[in-house]
């Protein structure tokens, strides 16, 4: 008796859906794939639970001729590709003819469709892989297929399902980035009455952006242009100071076709060089046109991953087109924006500061930012012999009764740094508490300060040697234990916001924050749905640096979007670090000896006062007796006296 046995078109067609069809959003990629490739110019998708009751898909597309409709539920047919040639050739999104039949064979299958050459078009239903009934229907041109049950005759298949909003946030995802391959096509993307997405179909792919991410990320994106003799590159791209926390809101597109290939997507990184700081990503999107020979798509039934046959070259391409680009812009940040956290506005007065005193040519006067500026008072001084005291005279004169905005006073500036984190408030009462120094939780050295190099390193000594210090690290881990204990402590004490801040973020962004809310509320954040796509923050923690409230809040919501998977405690301890890093004193900032012996005292009391919350050592030394080795004060085991220097010692 034979053991071998072909398998029936039913079972070979559930074995490939487990290969095609992975969740709701795999239909909805393979269904408007379809809809494409048939010429659609408006797609209209419509999901209910998630995908898993229902999703229907609405196009004005070229329609199936009411015979071939059977044949395009039968695996392995398709219109796209004929033979060999064809296959190496691709101009498609489809071709493999494993979509319909996979989808069919795990659910109960609807498809409504007429073409421009027929009045009559046909309503065909197949459940199961079975067909249930074909009978002729009216319609407008172009095809509804409509998909219910998925996966009800596959149950294992359920239980794999994520939670309904992660489900809901694939299909946008998903759509998003068919959207900003096909910024000529309308899409309407609707889920259980809520509108997820909405393009016009202009073939503007900046508007595509701005309807996905938000106007505000759209205004930072700048056009790219490059081509060589294989490779065609245009698209937009975030300017360094736009970027996320993950490479998830960059996408390449190879002829139309989103995938992911990682050597592709660093070269758009590279391009950006040293503009982008570490562990943040740009957003954008790459456009490639390139000839269909040089690549593979026949590599994975989900057509998401290609072969490149001049990968090298066209990184190369992208890296010298997004650094060419990025030359001719102004990277230069808006100083009113670092210094109060937004753009100044014209319209509005500035606000008043103290009056500044006037001042005589042997004192130093204060740094100010004039409330208006008077063309005809402005004293233009552009070469340094202009700098004579008449000049600088007159410039006082002109504007000693002004009304500014202080930035600094006229304090030298190594005392800047004393208006730094209030660490010195908190543990200074006054000057004799450097005279007693409490005793070390961790068997630290008692260290003597004995000054600072460079504005980053500071120098202290002990009775065992000499110590070296990174300043940043070691405050970064004094504000780590502080704030891991004021974050795990999240109590009612909230900051209210003047003026509530507001952060767009697309629709499938938006579906994971309300499924990590309660995630959220843990760590002391409430951010309030206002409208379809924007958040808004009314209040936050009291332990918020000042000034850097919104980035601190696009951080910590990063994480939740990146991964998912984080527990409070991962998430309490990953802020605490990320505080403690942004309330850190910088290198190149001069200190005055009284915080750095303030700074010494508060890490000798850490429970770790040897690495940062990174895992970087804050301090290392030389014992006395290395340095007299270094200097030659002790001689080798296996010199001779006699041999050496005989300087008295």
């Amino acid at each position: 008796m034979t053991r071998i046995h072909e398998l029936s078109n039913l079972l070979a067609n559930q074995i490939a859906a487990g290969e095609v069809i992975e969740r709701p959003a795999s239909v909805v990629k393979e269904l408007v794939e379809n809809a494409i490739d048939a010429g659609a110019t408006q797609i209209e998708i419509l999901v209910e639970d998630a995908g898993e009751s229902m999703i229907r898909v609405v196009d004005n597309g070229d329609g199936i001729d009411p015979e071939d409709v059977p044949l395009a539920f039968t695996r392995h047919a398709t219109s796209k590709i004929n033979d060999r040639h064809d296959l190496f050739n691709i101009m498609s999104l489809g071709f493999r003819g494993e979509a319909l039949p996979s989808i069919a064979a795990i659910a109960d299958v609807t498809l409504n469709t007429t073409t421009a050459a027929s009045n009559t078009g046909l309503m065909y239903h197949i459940k199961g892989g079975k067909q249930v009934s074909a009978t002729p229907a009216n319609g407008r041109r172009g095809t509804v297929v409509t998909v219910r049950d998925l996966f009800y005759n596959t149950p294992a298949r359920l239980k794999y399902l994520k939670r309904p909003q992660t489900e809901l946030a694939r299909i946008a995802d998903i759509m998003n980035r068919i959207a900003l391959s096909y910024a000529n096509i309308a899409f309407t993307v609707t889920a259980d009455g809520r509108n997820l997405l909405q393009t016009t179909g202009n073939g503007n792919q900046q508007q595509v952006v701005a309807a996905i991410y938000g106007r505000d990320v759209a205004q930072k994106m700048v056009e790219i242009g490059g081509e060589d003799d294989d490779f065609n590159v245009t698209g937009f791209i975030s300017l360094p100071e736009l970027t996320r926390g993950s490479r998830d809101y960059l996408t390449i597109l190879i002829n139309g076709r989103f995938i992911k290939n990682f050597a592709v997507s660093n070269a758009v990184i590279r391009g950006y060089g040293s503009k982008l700081m570490v562990g943040r990503f740009p957003m954008g999107v790459v456009n490639v046109s390139t000839s269909p020979l040089l690549i593979d798509v026949n590599v994975h039934p989900q057509k998401s991953e290609v072969r490149l046959s001049k990968e090298t070259e066209l990184a190369d391409l992208i890296i010298k087109t997004i650094k060419d680009r990025l030359a001719d812009e102004n990277l230069i940040p808006d100083a009113y924006e670092n210094l109060y956290g937004k753009p100044q506005e014209t319209h509005q007065p500035a606000p008043k500061a103290k009056q500044l005193a006037p001042w005589t040519s042997s004192e130093k006067p204060p740094i100010v930012a004039p409330a208006k500026i008077d063309d005809e008072a402005v004293v233009a001084i552009r070469d340094k012999r202009q700098l004579t005291d008449s000049a600088v005279k007159s410039f006082a004169e002109k504007y000693q009764h002004e009304e500014g905005i202080l930035i600094f006073d006229s304090e030298p500036v190594n005392q800047i740094a004393e208006e730094m984190p209030s660490y010195h408030a908190q543990m200074i009462a006054d000057q004799q508490i450097l005279d007693v120094a409490p005793k070390s939780q961790s068997g630290f050295p008692e260290l003597d300060y004995i000054g600072q190099m460079h504005g980053t390193f500071l120098f202290a000594q002990s009775s065992e040697g000499l110590y070296l210090i990174d300043q940043h690290a070691a405050q970064e881990r004094v504000k780590y234990e502080y704030y891991r204990e004021e974050i795990g402590l999240v109590g009612q004490d909230k900051q209210r916001l003047l003026v509530p801040i507001t952060i767009t973020y697309s629709a499938a962004d938006m579906l994971k924050i309300a499924d990590h809310e309660t995630d959220l509320e843990q760590v002391g954040l409430h951010l309030e749905p206002f409208g379809a796509t924007t958040v808004i923050i009314r209040e936050h923690p009291t332990w918020f640096v000042k000034g850097q409230e919104e980035d601190t809040i696009k951080e910590m919501v990063d994480w939740i979007l990146r991964d998912g998977h984080l527990t409070i405690a991962e998430f309490r301890e990953r802020t605490a670090i990320m505080m403690s890093c942004k309330r850190s004193i910088r290198a190149n900032m001069h200190l005055s000896d009284l915080q750095a012996r303030t700074l010494l005292q508060s890490l000798a009391q850490t429970e770790n006062p040897y690495n940062c919350p990174h895992g970087r050592p804050v301090l290392t030394s030389f014992t006395l007796n290395e340095m007299e080795k270094m200097f030659k004060r002790i001689q080798d085991a296996h010199e001779a006296w006699e041999e050496y220097d005989n300087h008295p010692y």
